[in-house]
């Protein structure tokens, strides 16, 4: 008993000197990422909050002159306030963004659950029907959104065929030609899109279920349905919000679909869009930097809130 009890006080001190070794290690091996990603990512954002609170026309003005927050908000000489807190367009199109987002996130995230569920499941050719469905996914963004606003299209498109047959639609209409219809025709194409993505994350979720689970739940005589309320799903949770994650960044920043099919169109206008339309249509840079800034600090919201979600659900 004495000559065991100085080995057993000296294992903790031993833990801790390795668990200080490892995360020493880890350091000095994220180090170099930590660097590069400073020089990618740091430097433009950092420019660009220097940008945005200065006045920079790109065909006129040699240099950034400084206005402070002049961009963001300013008072005019009759007491009221400008700038682009104030611009109508700019909150048109972070509304614009919200509806795009909530609409595509939810309808990839129903329809990716319900891809993943059949592709989990076991039957013959179902390796075929994997590819098959990730097809979509991997097509690029610029050559799908280009097939769908030709499938939009007024005279031959068979959408607006479609259309047409079923009397939604009248002759020399399309959808996307539609401002009540044009943001739903672009949420339309982002589903067809990205709920293959969608359908990936949360199949790697299915599968990390165990088999036994299951097995148990039917010796119990649990239907498919509890053991998908009772079972699957409190299981897939964290695969879910990880999946939402991506998706509603992703979606939040959204620009070129919209702006293939529809340009700079107001009732389709997301705020990449708008940021897009001050800095190169309009020569704004220190305009657009500002509009970029608040993209910024508008994704950083959501981020924050669902890493807080993550944390409450799962500690």
């Amino acid at each position: 008993m004495a000559t065991s009890t100085p080995s057993t006080a000296r294992r903790p001190g031993r833990n801790r000197s390795v668990e200080a070794t490892r995360s020493r290690t880890a350091i000095w091996l994220l180090l170099p990422t930590i660097i590069v990603l400073a020089l990618v990512a740091g430097y433009p954002l950092l420019r660009t909050i220097y940008l945005s609170f200065t006045e920079y026309n790109i065909n006129t003005d040699p240099a950034p002159k400084g206005i402070g927050f002049d961009n963001y908000a300013f008072r005019l000489d009759d007491g009221t306030l400008s700038g682009l807190l104030t611009d109508p367009q700019w909150w048109q199109a972070v509304w614009t963004t919200v509806k795009f987002t909530v609409s595509s996130v939810v309808l990839e995230t129903l329809l990716g659950l319900g891809m993943a569920l059949v592709i989990n499941s076991k039957f013959r050719a179902r390796g075929l029907l994997r590819t098959a469905i990730l097809v979509p996914w991997a097509v690029p963004t610029v050559v799908s959104a280009q097939m769908w606003n030709w499938m939009y299209q007024d005279n031959f498109g068979i959408i607006s065929q479609w259309g047409r047959s079923l009397g939604l639609l009248e002759a020399g209409q399309s959808f996307v030609a539609n401002p009540n219809t044009a943001l739903g025709a672009l949420v339309a194409v982002d589903v067809w899109k990205t709920a293959p993505f969608m359908a990936l994350l949360i199949l790697a979720g299915l599968q990390s279920i165990p088999s036994d689970m299951y097995e148990a739940a039917d010796v119990d005589g649990a239907s498919k349905v509890r053991q998908f309320f009772r079972l699957t799903l409190p299981l897939l949770t964290p695969a879910l919000l990880v999946a939402l994650i991506f998706r509603t960044l992703d979606a939040l920043r959204v620009f070129d679909m919209p702006y293939i099919v529809k340009g700079n169109a107001p009732e389709t206008m997301t705020m990449s869009i708008y940021a897009r339309q001050q800095m190169i249509d309009n020569a704004q840079f220190g305009y657009g930097s500002a509009v970029s800034v608040l993209i910024f600090l508008i994704i950083m919201i959501f981020t924050v809130i669902y890493v807080t979600s993550l944390r409450v659900r799962f500690d």
